[in-house]
């Protein structure tokens, strides 16, 4: 990890969209510092656009997209779009909101059932917030769960035929084909950018191992400071690393690429 630049590159000057996790790369320990929200405005206003892509909950993503200055927030790991059209918040999703009930009522079921065998382990306060995932706290407001832990938990929603990754502070699992990847891809296209376009114009900015399929997809990504804790199990890792750690190595990013574009 060392050796990975955190400095930006001359091609970044390029860069027309910053797509971001949330928890730990726009938030630090618990809280948004001021210099998230300041940064997240002043790209708006040079005319960069700024997508939210995280596992957080539908009620968290309706405060981000009501109240943040982002132009999109893609919830739940992709399971749905959440986007200021015409002044009014919009909602969509790849499937209907029936089927998507449904489906997470029978897997919050079975990890329930998977939780016997864990009784340190409990679903996250804003499960009751969620649509389509089930979500199990592993830090977010008890003590950092054991990585052998999290990877037995993990490996054991996979064999139920369920998607589930690993944030910082959150497990989270879901049924269906979406993902933050597959949804981020979509949405960008749907906006009417080519594939050389999305490759060319667009970043991400992460902290963790829910955030390696992006790194995989984007070759201009970012690591906050804080991804050192993952850095060995990550099989896809950024181009650039800052040197502050979540909210504040956000900041230190907004502030390298405006720089850059005001050249």
């Amino acid at each position: 990890m060392n050796s990975v630049q955190n400095e930006l590159t001359p091609d970044w000057s390029n860069v027309e969209w910053v797509l971001t996790d949330v928890d730990d790369t726009l938030t630090w320990q618990g809280k948004l510092p001021p210099e998230t929200l300041i940064a997240l405005a002043e790209l708006q206003q040079a005319g960069i656009k700024v997508v939210a892509v995280t596992g957080a909950c539908a009620g968290w993503c309706d405060h981000i997209a009501q109240l943040w200055p982002v132009d999109a927030i893609l919830g739940e790991n992709g399971a749905f779009i959440m986007e200021k059209q015409d002044g009014y918040l919009t909602l969509r999703a790849d499937r209907t909101m029936n089927e998507i009930e449904q489906q997470q009522t029978k897997l919050k079921q079975q990890v329930l059932a998977i939780l016997t065998d864990y009784p340190d382990l409990n679903l996250t306060l804003d499960q009751s917030y969620r649509l389509c995932e089930v979500a199990i706290d592993i830090g977010q407001n008890r003590p950092r769960v054991d990585d052998t832990i999290i990877e037995e938990v993990v490996a054991k929603i996979h064999a139920l035929g369920a998607h589930a990754t690993a944030s910082s502070i959150h497990i989270n699992a879901w049924y269906g084909e979406h993902s933050k990847k597959a949804t981020s891809l979509q949405y960008l296209a749907e906006k009417g950018l080519s594939k050389y376009e999305i490759l060319n114009l667009s970043c991400y900015v992460g902290d963790s191992m829910n955030d390696q399929l992006m790194f995989e997809a984007l070759p201009k990504t970012v690591g906050v400071a804080n991804i050192q804790h993952y850095w060995d199990k990550l099989s896809h890792h950024p181009s650039t690393v800052m040197s502050q750690p979540g909210g504040f190595g956000f900041a230190e990013f907004a502030k390298q690429l405006l720089d850059m574009k005001r050249r």
